[in-house]
Order: structure tokens, then C-alpha cells, then sequence
């Protein structure tokens, strides 16, 4: 058995019952090791097995092997594992080696959904989540996305918006949504967000830039209909009072 724990920003009171469960039930616990040591305090008598990035589909793999032997495995994943998690990959991997291993999925808060629930309520209506990471997608499909959310007016949900590696990415999709939207847009930036160094700022879509931003942000653009009022970030879903 396979259990793809999704563990949201990290903290217990973020995952749900049956992701906590599952972690406590499994022999074996299997992820990257900054999510790992995020669930420390639930971990007791159990294997640990961890690695580093770009190791996924080695930690995949240790998994199934795990599984194969006989043992619990529980699979862990920052946020939701099948946003830009594991649980894609684990799939493919499970159904490759044609196994008869049971691959269970435990959904989790992705960093969108944790950072919109501090921000006010910015992801009421339509929207999208773009990575900028370019180490699993092509630059040029990304600004492709990054037009198609400008033009469609997408709510825009930003995951991996800088690292050392591509500091520029950020103002890259700054400058391109400036070509569709107002550049008085209000923009959601939250840092570790539901973590206890968590940092928020609300600033607008010409001045993003200028805020802090890594690859623990959480950057959400809004729509033309979002607002800013008494420190919320609000997009209106269209409801008559």
C-alpha cells in the first residue's frame, strides 16, 4: 500500500484527519526532506527514508519498493500532491512497473489556497496556477500560459515565482500580464504562508516587483473586478444583494 499524504503548509492543524491518520498507520514515511522534517512531531516508531531535490523519481521508486516488501509506505507532499506534487509522478511510476500495489490519494492545502485565506477571499471566480519553473517546463510554454491567463482575465496564481537560479521570471510575468491587465491590479504576495514565519503584503500588479518574493511566495494576481478594502484582497464572485 502507497499512501500519497498530501500535508498542506506543514502543521498539523493545516492537514486533514484521514492525511494525519495515514501517516500514523504507515510503516515506512518517504518524501523530500524540507516536508519531512515539517512533520517531525508526527513520527514515532516509523522508517524514514528522504532526499533532496530533482531526487523524485529515485524517492518514488524507494517507495514502490518499500510496498513491494511488504510495508506501508506513506508518501508525503508539501501542499497538495497533485498540484505541482508527487502524486503525479508516483502514478506513472506504479502504473509503468505494472504493479498491483494500491496507490491511495490524500488531498491537502496548496500554497494558493492557504495564501488566499490570509489574503481576504482573492480566488473567488475564475483562475489559473502557472509555475515559473522552467526545469520541467520550457520557458516558451510558460510565457504561452502566462498570455492566455493576461488575455482571459484569469485570477493568477504564481507557484516557484523566483529562485537564484531565474531571479527575472518574476518581472517576465509581471511585464506580459501588464500587456492585458491594469496596472493598478491588486496583487496577493504571501511568504510561508499558514507557517509561523509567514510574511503578507498586497501591493498592485506595476509594483509587485518590488516586494520581497522567493521561492516560498505565493504570488496571486487578481482580476479586473478585485479590490482592496480594510487589508482584505477581494474578488467579487458576481452575487446581487
Amino acid at each position: 500500500m502507497i499512501n500519497i499524504v498530501s500535508t498542506g503548509p506543514g502543521q498539523q492543524d493545516c492537514m486533514s484527519y484521514e492525511a494525519v491518520e495515514a501517516i500514523k498507520q504507515s510503516d515506512v514515511i518517504v518524501g523530500y526532506k524540507k516536508y519531512i522534517e515539517l512533520i517531525t512531531p508526527l513520527i514515532h516508531e516509523q522508517e524514514v527514508f528522504y532526499n533532496g531535490m530533482k531526487k523524485e523519481v529515485d524517492r518514488c521508486k524507494k517507495a514502490l519498493a518499500f510496498a513491494k516488501a511488504g510495508k506501508t509506505v506513506a508518501m508525503v507532499s508539501g501542499g497538495d500532491a497533485g498540484i505541482y506534487g508527487i502524486g503525479g509522478i508516483m502514478q506513472e511510476i506504479v502504473l509503468e512497473e505494472q504493479s498491483d500495489i494500491e496507490v491511495r490519494c490524500y488531498p491537502g492545502i496548496t500554497s494558493a489556497h492557504a495564501a488566499a485565506a490570509v489574503l481576504g477571499a482573492p480566488i473567488v471566480h475564475d483562475s489559473v496556477y502557472i509555475s515559473l519553473s522552467d526545469l520541467l517546463t520550457d520557458i516558451e510554454v510558460i510565457k504561452k500560459r502566462l498570455h492566455a491567463a493576461g488575455m482571459g482575465d484569469f485570477i493568477t496564481c504564481i507557484y516557484n515565482p523566483k529562485s537564484k537560479g531565474r531571479p527575472h521570471y518574476i518581472s517576465m510575468a509581471r511585464d506580459i500580464l501588464l500587456e492585458y491587465k491594469d496596472s493598478q491590479t491588486p496583487v496577493g504576495i504571501v511568504k510561508n504562508a499558514r507557517r509561523d514565519n509567514q510574511e503578507v503584503y498586497i501591493t498592485t500588479l506595476q509594483d509587485m516587483c518590488d516586494v520581497p518574493i522567493d521561492m516560498s511566495s505565493m504570488v496571486i494576481v487578481g482580476n479586473g473586478d478585485t479590490y482592496v478594502k480594510n487589508g482584505k484582497m477581494i474578488t467579487p464572485r458576481g452575487y446581487r444583494r
